[in-house]
């Protein structure tokens, strides 16, 4: 299967957001979804550097249309008004790309008590899907859409393999009890987003009791999770700067050496294929991607990648949890 952003259809109309939207992988979705009509929400942190970071695609775009969606994967209540916010301003939502992450950090708690890349990567992504999914099913339902006009992507990553034995520790989520070293912490986080996508897709994908589009729940919606390379970004130079360890950095100066790092640019492509690629079908809504969509049954799935019972174990876990703190009803 190949694909080239250049492909993407006019997307004059549609509405994303992309988390993480500032720098790296976001910013080049965000870029290219922008060049191709679309009304893109660049999720971002700081807004000093998603005010530069869009002022620098006009540049080459002056007609792209993005707006700054501000929100700290940190704390919980800014995703939770961050969406809140954007239900006030659309009507219609067609691609949501759950793509900010930080990858094999030193152990950190956040302010809401949740391990750093657990709440970064996987739970603040969690919570913003839940509060935009009801406008995401209501645009699904339109009738004028067809199938597929709406999707979700969760990036993951290889190293999801990475994640301790038994895949996820609901008793020690943060992984400070086990032992869990920084890329078992970030492992457990990705396994996460592939899990959340699965239940997604099971929930809401083609084929679901929640994908009737004459019934109250809404249209179909195609899911995905995507491993997108090993990518020259932003979290790239962060590990080799210390967090990953020396051997880690050794790694990523070989594959550098042998040209199998990708640019940003390049890392985007496969996310772009899963959120408004015309060639995607429905029977791949559900499954794991590598680079530039190619899809089915790869090597670098896990076992628990593909456990149903996992995946449904960690719903429940998920739902019980932010709900019991407040961030869901």
């Amino acid at each position: 299967m190949t694909f080239h952003p250049d492909t993407l259809p006019d997307l004059k109309g549609k509405v994303f957001i992309v988390t993480g939207g500032d720098s790296g992988i976001g910013y080049h979705t965000v870029s290219y979804l922008a060049q191709h009509g679309a009304h893109v929400y660049m999720g971002a942190r700081s807004q000093e550097k998603a005010t530069a970071a869009i002022a620098n695609i006009k540049k080459s775009h002056p007609s792209a249309h993005i707006d700054l969606l501000q929100l700290d994967h940190t704390d919980l209540a800014s995703v939770v008004a961050a969406a809140q916010r954007f239900l006030t301003r659309e009507t219609a939502l067609h691609g949501l790309v759950n793509n900010a992450g930080i990858m094999a950090t030193p152990f950190e708690l956040t302010k809401d008590g949740h391990e750093a890349q657990w709440q970064t990567n996987y739970l603040a992504h969690w919570v913003l899907t839940e509060h935009l999914l009801p406008l995401l099913l209501r645009t699904a339902k339109t009738t004028s859409l067809p199938a597929g006009g709406v999707r979700i992507v969760n990036i993951s990553s290889s190293g999801h393999l990475a994640a301790p034995k038994g895949g996820i520790h609901f008793e020690d989520p943060s992984l400070q009890e086990s032992g869990g070293g920084p890329w078992s912490r970030y492992g457990q986080s990705k396994l996460a987003n592939i899990l959340h996508a699965k239940t997604l897709h099971k929930k809401y994908g083609p084929g679901s009791a929640g994908s009737a589009r004459d019934g109250d729940e809404g249209g179909e919606i195609w899911i995905s999770s995507v491993h997108p390379g090993i990518v020259e970004s932003n979290l790239a130079s962060a590990v080799e700067g210390g967090s990953g360890g020396s051997g880690v950095a050794g790694t990523f100066s070989l594959f550098r050496m042998l040209g199998m790092m990708l640019p940003a640019d390049k890392g985007a492509w496969t996310s772009l294929f899963c959120v408004a690629g015309p060639d995607m079908k429905a029977q791949q809504s559900g499954g794991y991607f590598e680079i530039h969509g190619r899809f089915g049954e790869p090597c670098w799935q896990s076992g628990a990648a593909k456990d149903v019972q996992l995946a449904e174990k960690l719903e429940a876990w998920t739902g019980e949890t932010m709900g019991k703190e407040g961030w869901v009803r």
